[in-house]
């Protein structure tokens, strides 16, 4: 990945348009449209000025992924904080964050830049999950060695964004049931009220 630096100042607003606009290509068409070009046009700005900000579409990515990153661990510190935060954990992982996550993830299976930022991203976002979830279960009384907050978080989680993932295939067979079963559970085990955050 190149290391050279992206101009910045007043140039920062056509910086923050690549950025949206790269994360709309591949939110829409996938991420192998997500060429120069595309994005260019997407942005509406002349394709030379993505490579003047991002001199490889390794860097454009890195920051597309970086910015949404940032984004999603703030809105989930801040849902974690109130008063479902097992509600939160579905609900932030069934959003449109999570399409796009996913197409970061295969995009990760070819570019490893890519892959070095997805993992330390993971980490970070399993951290938070996984205290969401062991605060609830310990406020249930749940032996959490037998359940570990870091394995039913990951249950959580991976099931919302294969949902999402179907979805975006046409695929919605067992959905309902799914999620009604999903948010039958997070309506027993969810923190109580005035419980520990």
């Amino acid at each position: 990945m190149s290391t050279q630096k992206a101009p910045s100042g007043s140039d920062s607003t056509t910086r923050r348009a690549l950025i949206r606009a790269t994360a709309q290509v591949m939110l829409e068409e996938g991420y192998a449209a997500a060429t120069s070009r595309r994005v260019a046009a997407q942005a509406g700005v002349k394709p030379a000025l993505v490579h003047y900000y991002f001199p490889s579409m390794d860097d454009l990515f890195v920051a597309v992924l970086q910015a949404g990153a940032e984004t999603n661990l703030s809105t989930q510190q801040e849902a974690f904080a109130e008063d479902s935060p097992l509600h939160a954990l579905w609900e932030l992982n069934s959003a449109q964050g999570a399409a796009l996550w996913m197409e970061f993830m295969a995009l990760a299976n070819h570019r490893k830049a890519i892959r070095s930022e997805i993992a330390g991203y993971a980490d970070r976002f399993r951290d938070l999950e996984e205290s969401a979830m062991a605060s609830a279960l310990q406020a249930h009384g749940v032996d959490t060695d037998e359940f570990p907050p870091v394995v039913m978080s990951m249950i959580v989680a991976s099931l919302a964004r294969i949902l999402v993932l179907e979805q975006g295939l046409g695929i919605s067979r067992g959905h309902t049931q799914a999620q009604d079963f999903v948010r039958r559970y997070l309506d027993r085990f969810e923190l109580p009220p005035g419980g520990p955050a």
